[in-house]
């Protein structure tokens, strides 16, 4: 399971001070503890921060890296911030996000291939959002094929089918996994990823639906997700249910958790 910590986000309320105010101290040590909980990536977003977000994003993508081993997602509706933040990096970076709207798909490609970055891409065309699973499936297989017939190598596209909030929608998460399984079946090297937490917006005991539709996504072909890090169970869950669906050869990834006392019942 490929983990995008999400904790570096200047829409939560502690963080976008930090950030206005370069408090490097702060975010390196939020950086820190995402490192330790294992994650793969540590997102960096200051979309708040609109007119001053390349600067802000440069910055943080420079404080981050003087912190953690671990690549960033470089995490911004701004193909301005992105790129300077790209240019800011070290290694590999993931950028979160490309969509199939015609603009933003001409404005960030360019930037994926010149950078050699992973991408998020997000099924979203200029139709909108989509409704259900069919929609997912169908903004997914043109985004990816454009992606594929545009050089971006299958291991390196992450598609995120949108997760909706479950509370105003009891059909969103059924639609989501169906995508997830589909999207998956049909190319085979790419990675699924999605914005864990947005499926519990607006409900009560958010951890625990979180910490379920992990699982349940996991079983249907997700491998990625952008969630909180620190959130011991959910890390746990990813762990256990990486060795459940046989991605943990001898279960040694499992037994090596345990033995550190790195998993939470």
């Amino acid at each position: 399971m490929i983990i995008i910590g999400e904790l570096i986000n200047t829409s939560r309320e502690e963080v976008e001070p930090a950030v206005k105010d370069r408090d490097k101290e702060f975010i390196q040590e939020l950086a820190k503890k995402q490192e330790e909980a294992g994650v793969d990536y540590v997102d960096v977003n200051c979309g708040t921060l609109i007119r001053e977000e390349p600067e802000a994003l440069e910055w943080l993508v420079e404080t981050v890296q003087e912190a953690v081993d671990v690549p960033l997602c470089i995490d911004s509706p701004d193909p301005k911030a992105i790129k300077q933040g790209l240019e800011a990096h070290e290694g590999k970076a993931l950028v979160n996000s490309i969509t199939a709207e015609d603009e933003r798909y001409d404005e960030v490609l360019p930037l994926i291939k010149e950078y050699d970055a992973n991408i998020v891409a997000l099924v979203m065309n200029d139709n909108g959002m989509p409704d259900d699973a069919t929609d997912r499936i169908e903004v997914a297989t043109e985004l990816v094929d454009n992606l594929l017939e545009d050089g971006i190598p299958a291991e390196d596209i992450f598609v995120d089918p949108i997760i909706q909030p479950i509370g105003t929608d009891s059909e969103m998460g059924e639609h989501i996994l169906n995508a997830v399984e589909e999207i998956s079946s049909k190319y085979e090297d790419i990675h699924i990823t999605c914005g864990l937490s947005n499926i519990s917006h607006g409900l009560p005991q958010r951890q625990l639906l979180n910490q379920a539709y992990l699982v349940l996504a996991m079983s249907r072909g997700m491998d990625s997700a952008i969630l909180d890090p620190l959130d011991e169970k959910i890390m746990s869950l990813a762990q256990a249910s990486d060795t459940l669906l046989g991605k943990d050869q001898y279960c040694s990834d499992y037994i090596k958790a345990s033995k550190s006392g790195d998993l939470t019942v």
